[in-house]
């Protein structure tokens, strides 16, 4: 199944300057010396120094080993003040061969349970800031350790995958060994008590934010004694005493931003914190259900103090806590991050604004909660563009998610909502995600080709990102060593080759080779069992939609699709990867009339073996693109008996017994492919014998008008031979055929059941005679169809085309066909195929005498 899951932004010099020269000066730079072929090696300490900035960790390692000099400046404490391992495999033995480096290191980014135990070998006494995501396995004893490792620390953030093996013994333990503590967040902790706050609060002075997102139950009563934090956000939690927590927060002497979006907060105590505290200028209560159904929002309207709601104008509130600002109130945080002029105080706020409005906004879009189509169109998707320009990476990132998640309403069936994707398009989104995908930030990248895949779904915006250069930047973000930047770039090109007129762009972009290679790259996959082949069926699924197209099947063929494909038809479990696989092999050797595709698939070894076995898959779309892969390349010869040895027949006539209530694309392409099967007499022999006649008959009983053609078309083939003829009749297959011919609303399928029909009972020569009949009959349409079913008997090729025309030569049909290419009152269909059937008796009638 395919999956379908621009308006520039107008930058001035200065802000332009202040995001992208750097980088630019430098490549523009390495460009020059290029053409000019100097020795990199002569390149000044400095420049290179630059250039190591732009990389990661990986590739500046890569590089470093071009020379000793390289390698002295590649450990350049400066180089190694921030790591980012998140998209890395990272173990204790990659830990320990990175420790030389990290002695001066302050920032570090990782993923994994794994890799929360394993950066104890990084040996970074000296970390200042650690971010862990999709730990959800993390436990007390880990987070322990790395508090008990890093006493330096001032800022931990372990989110947003739940961490339910967290306990209060372990915030405790942050709390003790952690005393220059300034940032703190945390998601899905089951339960957060008193004591362990009360820890925090006694040892760690400093710490002015907490983030208890999405917990469970939290000791309200001892927040209220966190005196140091300027900012709180419980956002998602349960359970809360909101009276009381209203009246103990209020109380706060430096709290000044306070996050309790997606709770069951009610109006009541929304009005006394706003009340009560003297500090705070911000409340967020978005998605609050309770406080939303009570109404009476002008209650709220505190002087001072800034009430973000989904029933409040955000753009606008954020604004009003700027006194100069002047331009649209839309452009607010854009005019806030070039400003000169405003206050710390204001600019901490604005920081923590940015990072609770994106992990709100991603978490509502995850939920898709019924009602929320006026907002994400009035302000939401603006919000998040907006907040996709942050200079905080990780803000930037979970915008570039929510993007990617808020637009599909449908994840199982690859569903995008139109209208939202659009609203990104008018405001300028593309543009922006596509700048983000350019970004040096591997991060930032896997977050922007996510969006720009599941967006490209729509129509408009494939069309969109491909005039914006889009396929370009995803064919080379798929060539990317960053495994989750490859796939999501993978995942874009997949649904933009949905789209026919952007095949051929993918193919120039070189596209088709780097998803190509993108299959052999991990093959022992990563960590978790569903990531595992993600780039693969990705890869897989877009060569398949590329494969369909004659001229781009033969660029994945010379690629070396061909054995990617097989390779993993034959040796992945992944059902995703295995459908997708067979679907590309199917549509490979869909173009065998202009091709060799269908051959090369056929030759390759263990291909035939392999989709016979997947014919036999617990998954009905494994099942069902293996069928048509395997009908496809009956077509020819040599494939049709190699898939008979390979035991095609038996697996699918079990197929076919078992696929009665199955989808009619199943139906459908187990009767084709034993349809191609049976033009072998032996394979047709097999068939009746493995009782193949029975199913086929049922099948030819659809409701679907394809099924009729190809159940039909197998039963025609079938009933040739004499057995099969006979097993036709006992399984009550005349009854279903004489159906067929009066009332299949296909033409083909009323022909082959004639056929069959006619094959059972009065032999071909009968069948033959009556078509030459009906050429001089008055009816100038049966004139037409006797002309076009003659055609159909001597085709060159065709299977019996010879005996059939020799019988026509025996009826003395030339002469009467030469009468119907003259008449003048015979319809043009009539005298076109009159004069084909004269060719094709030529034809044979040479070819006898050769």
């Amino acid at each position: 199944m395919s999956r379908r899951v621009r308006r520039k932004g107008v930058q001035s010099k200065e802000k332009e300057k202040v995001t992208s020269q750097n980088y630019s000066e430098i490549f523009e730079g390495i460009s020059h010396l290029e053409r000019k072929e100097v020795d990199w090696t002569s390149l000044p300490d400095d420049t290179v120094v630059q250039l190591f900035s732009c990389l990661n960790y990986r590739d500046r390692a890569s590089l470093a080993s071009t020379c000793r000099n390289w390698r002295l400046l590649g450990s350049s404490p400066c180089l190694w003040n921030s790591l980012d391992l998140r998209a890395h495999k990272c173990d204790a033995l990659a830990a320990s061969s990175l420790a030389s480096r990290c002695a001066k290191l302050q920032k570090l980014r990782f993923r994994g349970s794994d890799a929360a135990n394993a950066i104890m070998n990084l040996q970074a006494r000296g970390l200042l800031e650690i971010s862990g995501d999709f730990c959800r396995d993390i436990t007390d004893a880990t987070l322990s350790v790395m508090a008990a490792r890093h006493e330096a620390l001032e800022s931990l953030q372990i989110g947003p995958d739940f961490c339910e093996r967290i306990s209060s013994d372990a915030i405790r333990a942050v709390g003790f060994c952690c005393p220059k503590l300034k940032r703190l967040r945390l998601s899905g902790v089951r339960e957060i008590d008193g004591d362990a706050i009360n820890a925090l609060a006694n040892n760690c002075k400093q710490l002015y934010e907490i983030g208890f997102v999405d917990c469970v139950n939290v000791d309200e009563v001892a927040l209220g004694n966190m005196t140091s934090i300027r900012f709180l956000s419980v956002a998602g939690t349960r359970n809360m005493k909101w009276s009381l927590s209203s009246q103990l927060w209020g109380k706060l002497p430096n709290l000044v931003g306070a996050d309790v979006s997606r709770t069951d907060i009610t109006s009541s105590s929304v009005s006394r914190l706003m009340s009560s505290s003297q500090s705070l200028k911000v409340l967020c209560a978005l998605n609050c259900p309770i406080l939303e159904d009570e109404g009476n929002y002008a209650v709220h309207n505190v002087k001072g103090k800034l009430l973000l709601a989904l029933f409040a104008d955000i753009f606008k509130g954020i604004a009003s806590l700027f006194a100069d600002i002047t331009t649209k109130e839309r452009n607010v945080f854009w005019d806030w991050r070039y400003s000169k002029n405003v206050d710390k105080s204001l600019n901490e706020v604005m920081h923590w604004l940015e990072w609770v409005l994106s992990h709100t906004l991603l978490r509502i879009a995850e939920s898709n909660p019924p009602g929320m189509d006026s907002f994400w169109l009035r302000q939401g998707a603006a919000l998040l563009l907006s907040l996709m320009q942050s200079l905080q990476e990780d803000v930037q990132e979970r915008a570039a998610t929510g993007l990617a998640t808020f637009v599909v309403i449908d994840d199982e069936n690859a569903t995008v909502d139109g209208g939202r994707a659009e609203a990104v398009m008018r405001d300028g989104g593309i543009h922006l995600l596509l700048k983000l995908a350019r970004s040096c930030r591997e991060g930032v990248q896997s977050e922007a080709a996510k969006a720009i895949a599941n967006l490209s779904v729509n129509a408009k915006v494939a069309k969109a990102v491909a005039e914006e250069g889009g396929i370009s930047i995803l064919a080379n973000l798929a060539k990317s060593m960053n495994r989750l930047v490859a796939e999501e770039a993978a995942g874009g090109l997949w649904n933009l080759s949905v789209g026919e007129e952007h095949k051929g762009a993918i193919a120039e972009a070189g596209g088709v080779k780097a998803l190509v290679d993108l299959i052999f790259k991990w093959p022992s996959g990563g960590d978790g069992v569903l990531v595992r082949f993600l780039h693969a069926e990705r890869a897989a699924g877009a060569l398949a939609n590329l494969a369909a197209d004659d001229k781009c099947s033969m660029e994945v063929a010379l690629a070396g699709g061909v054995h990617a494909l097989v390779m993993l038809a034959r040796s992945c479990k992944f059902e995703g990867v295995q459908e997708q696989a067979a679907r590309a092999l199917a549509n490979l050797a869909a173009h065998g009339d202009s091709n060799s595709n269908n051959a090369a698939v056929g030759q390759e070894a263990g291909a035939l073996e392999a989709l016979v076995q997947l014919t036999r898959s617990r998954n009905e779309g494994v099942r069902q693109e293996a069928a048509g892969a395997l009908w496809n390349l009956s077509f020819d010869d040599r494939n049709r008996e190699a898939i008979a040895a390979a035991g095609g027949v038996e697996a699918l006539v079990s197929l076919a017994q078992a696929c009665s209530n199955a989808s009619q694309g199943l139906q459908e392409r187990a009767a084709g492919a034993l349809w191609g099967l049976s033009v072998s007499e032996a394979n047709s022999i097999a068939i009746g014998r493995e009782g193949g006649v029975a199913p086929l008959i049922a099948l030819a009983c659809s409701d679907a008008e394809d099924v009729h053609e190809t159940a039909a078309g197998a039963l025609w083939n079938l009933a040739f031979n004499p057995g099969n003829a006979l097993r036709i009749v006992e399984e009550g297959g005349v009854p279903a055929l004489v159906h067929l011919c009066s009332s299949s609303l296909s033409k083909m399928a009323r022909f082959m059941a004639a056929l069959a029909l006619a094959y059972m009972f009065d032999g071909s020569g009968a069948e033959i005679g009556r078509f030459v009949a009906m050429l001089r009959n008055s009816s100038s349409i049966l004139r037409a169809c006797a002309a076009f079913a003659l055609l159909q008997f001597t085709i060159p090729g065709g299977r019996h085309a010879t005996h059939h025309a020799s019988l026509l030569q025996k009826a003395g049909a030339a002469r009467i066909l030469r009468a119907a290419a003259a008449a003048a009152t015979a319809p043009i269909e009539a005298k076109i195929f009159a004069r084909i059937v004269l060719r094709n008796l030529e034809h044979h009638q040479l070819e006898a005498l050769a």
